[in-house]
């Protein structure tokens, strides 16, 4: 287990990305899994002006969505699909056939989840899975509780994420189930980054990077990866750090 601290949330993310290109650099055409959310927004921020400043030939990089809301897709504000297609995928102008992405309003929930698997599969696994942290430890939607050998599935919504979710909506939304990738199939992933940014963040960090692996909660389940580095600010990191001295 690696961990990165840095002082600031805009450093942290430049770290991130500045790993991520270097974990990549050998991969003729990549595949990054990409969380929706506050924290990876800085790191795609940040990735976006390196692209648009000539620093950077991303043409033959592939998207896979980490997770989606049951009954959304990218045509509804406050999705996943459609956050990132605002923070990352429209900027960039990534064309369609390099975005793979469950479609929640799709009728058959699984059939989502198998073409999904299947996609990893032929593609060989992902290369970077890029994951936020939930405040009850979930990471996409991945929720207390979930196995260690969970593929691609539908999800029953947590109480405490259908509650910190309605922050990405302009009005109460009911989010009672989503589709997500598995903790197996985030795990066969080349390397593994998770992102945890200020303080309301900093004890569900201690309690992911402390414990034993458990389903209880979930990221600690991917923490023992070969290549698994969580990037943190000072303030998440700071009961981390207390726990260390």
């Amino acid at each position: 287990m690696q961990i990165k601290i840095s002082d600031t949330y805009e450093i942290m993310s430049d770290s991130c990305v500045t790993d991520l290109l270097d974990k990549i650099r050998d991969i003729p055409e990549p595949l990054i899994c990409t969380a929706s959310g506050d924290t990876p927004k800085g790191m795609y921020l940040d990735l976006v002006n390196r692209v648009l400043e000539k620093k950077l030939d991303i043409s033959n990089w592939h998207f896979i969505g980490l997770d989606e809301w049951a009954g959304m897709n990218g045509s509804d504000e406050g999705s996943c699909r459609w956050h990132l297609n605002n923070q990352l995928f429209h900027p960039l102008h990534i064309e369609n056939d390099k975005i793979i992405f469950f479609d929640g309003r799709a009728k058959n929930l699984q059939g989502e989840c198998d073409r999904i698997e299947d996609y990893v599969f032929q593609k060989g696994g992902i290369d970077v899975a890029i994951l936020g942290l939930g405040m009850n430890g979930h990471i996409g939607m991945n929720e207390p509780g979930t196995l260690a050998l969970s593929r691609s599935h539908i999800a029953h919504i947590d109480p405490l994420t259908a509650k910190v979710g309605q922050k990405y909506f302009g009005k109460e939304t009911k989010l009672s189930m989503g589709v997500t990738l598995g903790i197996k199939t985030l795990f066969e992933a080349k390397h593994i980054m998770l992102l945890a940014n200020g303080s309301k963040k900093a004890e569900i960090v201690l309690m992911v990077l402390s414990s034993s692996p458990t389903p209880e909660l979930p990221a600690s389940l991917i923490t023992g990866h070969t290549d698994f580095c969580a990037y943190l600010d000072k303030e998440a990191a700071s009961l981390s750090l207390k726990n260390h001295e």
